[in-house]
């Protein structure tokens, strides 16, 4: 994190967001101004004398991960803190304003070596701890997972996970068990190495079948729970891009795969809304509507039974690739359909075939 950043207006009820030059988004967990009259101190002494239960051994951690910045640049914590210096504590999660319990929630575990942790999420469950989600999250759950090892902290920033994916969205994540594993990973991430696949079911059929969807995402000034697709000139909009293959056709719904060349927050959902194809049933982007056939009494309870078939947005990890920060070796998971896109595919594939 070496790069400017800037603060991102967010609901009053969501961590403010930094987001640097090169597109990291990092949740603001603390931040101090210093007085008009701040004598030059290193800014390890700064925090100690700041924060309650945080010793000068974990501010230094932190800085060495990157997460104190000063005026907008990352430091270490040998910076001297001069007169009204901006001082910010930030991480790659929401901030935990609570002790984060270990409960005994079933993980799926793909692959698990000493270094990484591949887990596949089911829908419905929430990441990180937040407004109204302060347990039964796949944090809580890792913290039940690794609570007989001493060397995994649940709330160190440099360890955990390295990329989220929306509660309502299935499918494969990564964890790092290690400061360097995590430092590694982020890097590929960030220099798009790492091989990530989507399958969605979509209303309408995309044409061309195949293409891809470049625009910049940020924030919705009409709904601020929404992203969307900004003018390429709104500072706020931040770069994405996004690959889709069109894999199946029926009547009025399509099956699609995605590639993420970037990350941004929601990107599938806001890149096919903008092209005219919200996700089948995503609420938030109005996927939850008839939006493609005749409104018959009897095609609107199919599609009810089919928004009941698969409550959520009808959007899968399915494949997740990168090169193991240990070995080097390049590794590649993939993660079956779960049941209930499944059987939402299979109803509207008999439907186009009758």
């Amino acid at each position: 994190m070496n790069s400017d950043e800037q603060i991102v207006e967010q609901p009053s009820n969501v961590d403010p967001v930094i987001v640097t030059a090169d597109g990291v988004e990092l949740y603001e967990h603390f931040r101090f101004v210093a007085d008009k009259g701040q004598a030059l101190l290193r800014v390890d002494k700064f925090l100690v004398l700041r924060l309650e239960k945080a010793s000068r051994n974990r501010i230094q951690q932190a800085a060495d991960a990157g997460c104190i910045i000063v005026n907008g640049k990352a430091v270490k914590s040998n910076y001297r803190v001069k007169p009204l210096d901006v001082v910010q504590i930030v991480m790659d999660r929401p901030r935990y304003d609570f002790e984060i319990i270990a409960e005994d929630i079933p993980l799926d575990i793909v692959y698990e070596d000493d270094y990484v942790l591949v887990v596949n999420k089911p829908a419905g469950l929430v990441v990180h701890p937040g407004h109204g989600n302060y347990s039964g999250t796949l944090v809580n759950a890792l913290a039940w997972h690794f609570k007989d090892n001493p060397d995994y902290d649940v709330t160190d920033p440099r360890l955990g996970l390295v990329h989220r994916i929306d509660k309502d969205t299935s499918g494969l994540l990564v964890v790092a068990k290690t400061p360097d594993a995590k430092t590694n990973l982020g890097r590929q991430f960030f220099n798009k190495t790492t091989r990530r696949e989507y399958v969605a079911v979509v209303w309408g059929q995309p044409d061309p079948a195949d293409d891809t969807i470049t625009g910049n995402i940020g924030r919705n000034p009409r709904d601020r729970l929404q992203m969307t697709v900004l003018p390429d000139d709104d500072p706020t909009g931040k770069h994405a891009v996004t690959h889709y293959y069109t894999l199946e056709r029926f009547a009025y719904v399509s099956v699609v795969k995605c590639v993420l060349e970037t990350g941004r927050t929601h990107q599938i959902r806001v890149h096919m809304r903008h092209r005219g194809h919200p996700l089948f049933n995503d609420a938030r982007y109005g996927g939850d509507q008839i939006l493609r056939g005749l409104r018959t009494a009897k095609y609107s309870r199919f599609v009810d039974n089919c928004f009941a078939l698969c409550p959520r947005q009808a959007l899968h990890a399915r494949t997740l690739g990168f090169r193991h920060p240990h070995t080097g070796k390049e590794m590649d998971f993939t993660s079956e359909l779960p049941a209930d896109m499944t059987a939402l595919i299979d109803k509207w594939r008999d439907f186009a075939q009758n």
